[in-house]
């Protein structure tokens, strides 16, 4: 399989005028502090149109809107998913923003075309009483396990992404303020709120089990049994563990996986009475229509008791 191209190196089968075009444009991500992980995604997309392109004979600024209808149509073809072609298509948009920017043309083709829905699917959200049979079922008799009950809490109580837990460290936990300082997307920060039981499980993670798989006096908040930083494969792994061993008394637990946590906490807030607008800041969203899908979940659930209970339903 051919390696992706890197943001950095420009690929062979392009012609000097695309080896120009997404160079720049990549460095318009770099200057504006553009997440590796992003500029990465959008070096493949738009490696990948420029070759396409370059193979019709198409420069950059003589892309039109036809030309890239035959593009998605090419890449709808081959399967490829809407929740892919939208992500090439705003790789695609941003390309040629940054052209509109230097001058090189006057027009956005990419923004006259829409992008493809995306398929409308809730997220996994576990019950209150499936998320207790999880956290209880993980023993507290040992360094790992201790370390397991006190992340999982910590990601149920404060619905952390998985990317967000394995950079805390021991300093971002402020027990005074009953408060966890979280490194978000775009490396945005927030303060979110602990319960009681996140911050107990915490307090014995760091006083019996921390210090036993330490190997220095590095500021990792939770560390593998190795002493290194926790990665996000291993957070994954861990809940996988223990899903499936809680879930041969709640089977619904089988599957479980970190966002789950976090759709499970914004969930149970709006059940709970709270406002919108707060658990957009406690999840750390940048927009409240990426939060609103929450109250899809609740309509979803109430209809669901409707149908079950009323009469007439």
């Amino acid at each position: 399989m051919t390696a992706a191209p890197s943001p950095t190196s420009p690929s062979p089968a392009l012609t000097p005028p695309w080896h120009a075009a997404v160079d720049g444009y990549d460095a318009d991500l770099r200057r504006r502090a553009v997440a590796a992980k992003t500029r990465r995604a959008y070096a493949i997309d738009t490696h990948q149109f420029a070759r396409w392109a370059g193979e019709r004979g198409l420069a950059p600024d003589a892309v039109d809107v036809r030309a890239l209808r035959r593009y998605v149509a090419s890449l709808t073809e081959a399967g490829q998913a809407p929740t892919t072609v939208a992500r090439k298509l705003a790789a695609l948009r941003g390309l040629f923003r940054h052209r509109v920017s230097i001058g090189a043309r006057q027009e956005n083709p990419a923004d006259l075309l829409s992008s493809p829905k995306r398929s409308q699917r809730l997220p996994r959200v576990l019950k209150p009483a499936e998320v207790a049979a999880l956290l209880d079922r993980i023993p507290g008799d040992g360094p790992l396990e201790l370390r397991d009950r006190a992340l999982f809490e910590l990601a149920y109580a404060c619905g952390l992404r998985a990317e967000e837990l394995v950079t805390l460290d021991v300093a971002s936990v402020d027990f005074d303020a009953e408060t966890v300082r979280v490194e978000g997307k775009g490396d945005k920060t927030r303060l979110v709120p602990a319960g009681e039981h996140a911050l107990a499980a915490l307090e014995r993670y760091l006083a019996r089990a921390r210090p036993a798989l330490s190997i220095d006096e590095g500021p990792a908040l939770f560390l593998s049994k190795s002493g290194r930083r926790l990665g996000t494969s291993d957070i994954r792994r861990r809940l996988r563990t223990w899903a499936r061993l809680a879930a041969r008394g709640a089977p619904a637990l089988a599957d479980a996986h970190p966002h789950a946590l976090r759709h499970s906490f914004a969930t149970h807030l709006l059940e709970g009475g709270a406002d919108l607008r707060a658990i957009q800041e406690l999840l750390g969203h940048a927009s409240i229509s990426t939060t609103q899908v929450y109250t899809r979940v609740e309509s979803a659930r109430l209809r669901q008791a409707y149908v079950s209970s009323h009469p007439r339903a």
